[in-house]
């Protein structure tokens, strides 16, 4: 794995981490405005601007997204993605300094599965290096697969409720966002023909489509359930949908035989550490999320 890969896709994971906590930070600080309607929402959001969190929390959301762009033009896409996971990771360690939080056992114990889960994943599949553009009829077919799919799990989605809802539209987001990494690393691939190679592609207003719609599944998403519910099949789901799109798409290969096995331990730890993290009050208020299903382990160390 190259080094500037690693570097800036871990340096988009901490940002985006920073980026949730300190907005998060803005939000709960006491506005003085009561009342509902417009006026009083526009009083909320001007009080919200007004706050030095939020404007640091768009800054670090910018740097997210020039880092992870730069991560995709240096290396793989089966690397990035999966090591963007950790942004859980640094959710927990900023969350708990800015909130003032004190992790529990349980809480440090799901870190250290994250972490060795997904540098057991990393090792394991070792992706290989594969090219930086993919043609038309490979795009067309397998965008147009990841369309029918995503539109099949909205479809499923409709009809259930609670977590399983939940799990399924984490699902569509995340191959949502796996897409638009890959149309991201797409344009990267022009980028040594200049910006007119870049804004005459169509790849490139297409990444701006996708984008989009997996920012407003991932509002559906959260609404619909828990984030222990959702959680594992969006950063999980990014991931390995990610490590497909780069073989199909790019050629990037990984390594199978035995080392599936390592590969599948590392699966099964991410997801229970994942889930160990979503349930751990720390995380919950750095990233606005409901403490219903927190680990009493934790709370009983934060009271």
């Amino acid at each position: 794995m190259h080094v500037l890969t690693v570097a800036m896709a871990l340096l988009s994971a901490l940002s985006n981490a920073a980026a949730s906590v300190l907005q998060r930070r803005a939000a709960v600080e006491p506005d003085g405005v009561s009342g509902r309607g417009v006026k009083a929402a526009a009083a909320r959001l001007a009080g919200l601007l007004s706050q030095p969190y939020w404007w640091g929390g768009a800054v670090a959301l910018i740097l997210s997204a020039v880092f992870q762009v730069i991560a995709l033009d240096a290396g793989q896409l089966a690397v990035v993605q999966p090591l963007l996971a950790s942004e859980l990771l640094f959710t927990l360690l900023i969350g708990a300094a800015v909130f003032r939080h004190r992790p529990g056992a349980g809480t440090w114990r799901s870190f250290v599965m994250l972490a060795g889960g997904l540098a057991l994943f990393l090792l394991s599949a070792s992706p290989s290096p594969g090219g930086d553009q993919a043609g038309d009829l490979r795009w067309l077919t397998v965008g147009g697969g990841s369309a029918c799919c995503v539109a099949l799990l909205l479809s499923a989605a409709l009809r259930m409720r609670g977590p399983l809802q939940a799990a399924t539209l984490g699902t569509a987001t995340a191959a949502c966002f796996a897409v638009t990494a890959a149309l991201i690393k797409e344009v990267t691939g022009r980028f040594s023909e200049g910006p007119t190679a870049v804004l005459t592609t169509w790849h490139t207003y297409a990444g701006a489509a996708t984008g989009l719609l997996s920012v407003l599944l991932l509002q559906w998403t959260l609404r619909a359930g828990t984030l222990s519910a959702s959680q594992p099949a969006l950063t999980l789901g990014d991931a390995l949908i990610s490590v497909c799109l780069g073989g199909l798409l790019f050629g990037e290969n990984i390594a199978l035989g035995w080392r599936l096995l390592p590969m599948a331990v590392g699966v099964g730890l991410m997801a229970t550490g994942i889930v160990g993290l979503t349930r751990s009050p720390v995380v919950a208020e750095a990233g606005s999320w409901d403490e219903a299903d927190a680990d009493p382990q934790d709370v009983r160390r934060d009271a």
